[in-house]
């Protein structure tokens, strides 16, 4: 068996944000709960902002009380602002996820401030979280570090002097945000020979986008060159809302297929994963873009392939609530037991 690659599961924050329909809680708790039993290593609950920015978001705490903890998976929340992490850690969040874009324009558009104004607020963030009595750790999330559509290309000396500024406050991670879906093979395989040549230390994590259809070929040069961590979104939903028809975040369910396929370990059931995208359409109201719930997943076996999407798992006439015993039933598969079930965006 090949490397073990880890996966920070993004729909019910970065997938869902820009959807136009509000997902309801019920579904969303059910949703993550469901996740949760798939073999995550982490799952990005949802984002502490102003509900009047991000109105998709505004039960962010009622969902972090209600979520069932499965041992072994962190539950991380994106915050803003101080005032963003402290109703992070009232919700024990095992990680804080802080954004701003390497591109001035970008983090200019995106968060209506310059960079050095966002290093400080973030400071801020990061020194608060570290005197926590919980001393909950902190991962950086760099935007536009592959390209920006507004600036064009970003130099890699840019990225990795603020990098490695955050790296010197003490963060736990850093994560490189290919935003708009820039990234080309031949850059992200440079980038993750320096970043980790320079920062050993840090849990390096990779964020592409399929816009360009380059997501999957991204992810495989970095697995190549020893990145173990990778972002990603059920049924690949998720985009920029500053770059007109770019598309989500790289399917999860895809990529986590394509892995197994070459002989990693990632901790996945799949089957169980594939159960919750196929029953996504219904609870966004629209078709998403994953591969996998069209095609079925690749079995070699005679006669054992998949045969197709199968049934979809939602109560009828709940407005695509998940049901419960569809998420009991995936837990019960997996670990043998059943469980309950604007103008500011904040993306990578």
């Amino acid at each position: 068996m090949k490397t073990r690659i880890l996966f920070n599961e993004l729909v019910t924050r970065d997938g869902f944000q820009n959807e136009p329909m509000f997902v309801p809680t019920d579904t969303k708790v059910a949703l993550i709960d469901g996740l949760s039993r798939c073999g995550y290593a982490k799952i990005e609950v949802t984002s502490f902002t102003s509900p009047k920015a991000i109105p998709m978001l505004y039960d962010a705490q009622e969902v972090m009380a209600r979520i069932e903890r499965v041992p072994g998976v962190e539950y991380t929340a994106l915050v803003p602002n101080v005032r963003g992490a402290e109703r992070a850690l009232e919700c024990h969040c095992d990680e804080i996820n802080v954004v701003m874009s390497v591109s001035e324009t970008h983090n200019q558009a995106n968060l209506r401030m310059p960079r050095d104004k966002s290093f400080a607020a973030l400071t801020d963030v990061i020194r608060l979280a570290g005197e926590h009595p919980s001393r909950t750790p902190v991962n950086v999330s760099l935007s536009t570090a592959f390209g920006c559509p507004m600036e064009g290309d970003i130099p890699e000396g840019e990225v990795l002097y603020w990098a490695e500024r955050f790296a010197a406050l003490g963060v736990r991670g850093l994560t490189v945000c290919d935003t708009t879906g820039m990234a080309n093979p031949t850059q992200v395989a440079r980038m993750a020979e320096i970043l980790q040549r320079r920062l050993p230390r840090l849990q390096l994590t990779m964020h592409f986008h399929d816009t360009r259809g380059m997501g999957l070929a991204n992810v495989l040069v970095a697995v190549q060159q020893g990145i173990v961590r990778f972002d990603g979104s059920l049924g690949g939903l998720g985009g920029c809302p500053y770059a007109p028809g770019a598309s989500g975040n790289i399917c999860s369910e895809d990529t986590i297929h394509m892995l197994m396929c070459m002989g990693h370990e990632t901790g996945i059931d799949l089957d169980a994963l594939l159960v919750l995208a196929r029953g996504l359409p219904v609870v966004v109201s629209h078709v998403v873009p994953g591969h996998l719930i069209k095609a079925g997943r690749v079995d070699t076996r005679a006669g054992k392939g998949d045969s197709g999407p199968g049934p979809v798992r939602f109560c009828a006439g709940q407005a695509g609530v998940f049901n419960e015993s569809a998420v009991a039933e995936v837990a019960a598969g997996f670990h043998g037991s059943p469980g309950p079930s604007s103008h500011l965006k904040e993306f990578s």
